[in-house]
Order: structure tokens, then sequence, then C-alpha cells
């Protein structure tokens, strides 16, 4: 994923948080009113505060953002014990130099005619607000956490749970 330099300490903090997990899953309201959530390639977290990732312009993701653009995105690294969920408001674009910018090879498989596949588009999220969780990443200091937890009243050190803003 490529990060630029962010305007605020949060979404410098977010930049950071979610650095390191390529796949976010993008949950979006259905016409019947349930959510859907489907894996997309987090390729750029810009300086505005906005997520990018390709996407086909004839997805369904694409006519539930239509009806409802407010989305949620979920990372986790379970290795390092780090989960981040994003809420923010998706739109679409065909912005020709965003397109240059974020393609890549590893593309290809998804848009045959590569970046002038007329199939693809920019689905670019506005960051709202985020929380994160994350707890120590080794496992013998999360046992002995949780053993101390069960066999005094010592509650356990389950990590870190925060909150950082978008853009105002």
């Amino acid at each position: 994923m490529k990060t630029e330099t962010t305007p605020s300490d949060d979404l410098n903090t977010l930049g950071e948080l979610i650095d390191g997990i390529e796949i976010a899953m993008l949950t979006t309201r259905a016409a019947d009113g349930s959510l859907v959530s489907r894996p997309l390639q987090t390729l750029q977290f810009d300086r505005k505060g906005d997520l990018h990732f390709f996407t086909a312009a004839d997805s369904a993701k694409i006519e539930q953002l239509l009806r409802d653009p407010e989305v949620n995105l979920a990372y986790a690294h379970p290795g390092t014990q780090r989960y981040v969920s994003v809420r923010g408001t998706a739109f679409v674009t065909r912005d020709r130099a965003r397109i240059d910018a974020l393609w890549s090879f590893a593309q290809k498989p998804f848009f045959p005619d590569g970046k002038d596949d007329p199939n693809l588009v920019v689905l670019s999220v506005r960051v709202r607000d985020a929380d994160y969780w994350e707890a120590p990443s080794n496992f013998v200091s999360r046992a002995l956490d949780f053993t101390r937890a069960i066999v005094s009243d010592e509650p356990a050190d389950l990590g870190s749970h925060g909150r950082v803003a978008g853009l105002p």
C-alpha cells in the first residue's frame, strides 16, 4: 500500500495502524438493508484522508454505494494483534491520473485490458473516524496475562483500544 504524508496526527496514526495490512473487508448495505462484506486490496491512503481501491464498475457494490455511500472497512493483522475498523463515505471515480498512479501489473488478472479496462474504477473512502484495538503480540505474554487473571483478582492486560478522527 502506498501511503502519502497526511496532515493530522490522527490520520498519521491511522496510516501506521493499517500499514502492512494489504486487504480490507469493505461493508456496504444491500437493497434489503442487510450488510454485505467483501475483500478489497488497499492501494493507497492519501494526505486528504482517503483510502483508494480498484473495483469493477459493474459490481454489485457500486449499485449499493449509489444508494448508501456510508461504509465500514475492517483491517486485521492477527500476527501483531492489531485490528482497525474505519467508518467513512465512499465515492467512485474514473480519474485517469489516479488510475495511472495506482496501477500495477498485479491488477491485470482482475482487469484484463489493463489500466484502460472500461470496467476499472477507483473506489475511494473518505475516512470519518476509526476505532482500533492492539494487544500484546507475544503469545507467551498474552498467555501469562490470561493465567494471572484466572488465578488472581487482577484483570488481564487485553491491550489497548483507541479512536482516531478523520477529517473535520
